[in-house]
């Protein structure tokens, strides 16, 4: 096949011009292959050259990815293989940005945690899940996590506990102690350091809470029932909420 012409394009690629075909190569190809100075290439000799432009774009389609957003190896090998790039050539091009710095999963690792700590309430055990997800090493993991000390994590629940405990407008006695244990383990705490705050804390029941709940459930519930019907199915929904029934005569 012979080379007619070399045109250089704006993104860093050439078009090149054979006798039966255009195609479009990255400058790293060109110079690899030092096409400017031949005049003609073999079959064998383009589909080499054409393997290996697609290393190249895989390449830089990663690196131009990382500017929009951080990535961990693993998230990189799905993103390169999803545009449907062969593995071979994905492997190749998180090889080179790996050793060019570019990815790197510890760097990841900090700037998760670091983000997870600025911006939400989730503990230790929901930002492991988190990094877990991205397929971080776990010696990564849990060196990195204990910057995440259990004073931060008292620090944190507490102001999670004092925010749920005074927000509570419906529950009382181990009833809203209970929904914050689950809350505050469904963010990712430990049971035994949100014990700890939660037993700072007095659960009685709230006389205020209970009434409002109680003229609440008999305005809903006197339009289905009336009598000793009403009064067993407001004492039902009261107990559910932890709230004395009894504290309403």
């Amino acid at each position: 096949m012979k080379i007619l012409k070399y045109k250089k394009l704006a993104n860093g690629q050439y078009k090149v011009s054979l006798d039966n075909r255009d195609i479009n190569l990255y400058e790293d190809v060109i110079l690899k292959y030092e096409l400017l100075l031949k005049k003609e290439i073999t079959a064998k000799l383009l589909d080499e050259i054409v393997e290996f432009n697609n290393e190249c774009e895989a390449y830089y389609v990663a690196l131009k990815s990382l500017k929009s957003r951080f990535k961990s190896a693993y998230d990189m090998r799905l993103f390169l293989l999803k545009k449907e790039y062969s593995s071979d050539s994905v492997d190749k091009a998180i090889d080179k940005l790996l050793n060019q710095g570019y990815l790197n999963d510890l760097s990841y690792a900090k700037g998760l945690i670091n983000n997870q700590l600025v911006t939400t309430n989730n503990g230790p055990k929901k930002i492991i899940n988190e990094l877990e997800k991205h397929r971080i090493s776990e010696e990564i993991i849990y060196n990195e996590i204990e910057i995440f000390d259990k004073e931060m994590q008292l620090e944190k629940i507490e102001k999670l506990v004092n925010r749920f405990y005074k927000s509570n407008k419906s529950r009382g006695g181990n009833i809203l102690k209970r929904k914050i244990m689950t809350d505050l383990i469904n963010y990712g705490y430990d049971s035994e350091l949100i014990m700890e705050v939660l037993n700072k804390l007095d659960f009685s029941v709230d006389e205020e809470i209970a009434k409002k709940e109680y003229d609440k459930l008999y305005k809903r519930l006197s339009r289905k029932y009336e009598g000793v019907e009403l009064k067993n199915k407001i004492k039902e929904k009261m107990y559910q909420k932890g709230l004395n029934y009894s504290d309403e005569n």
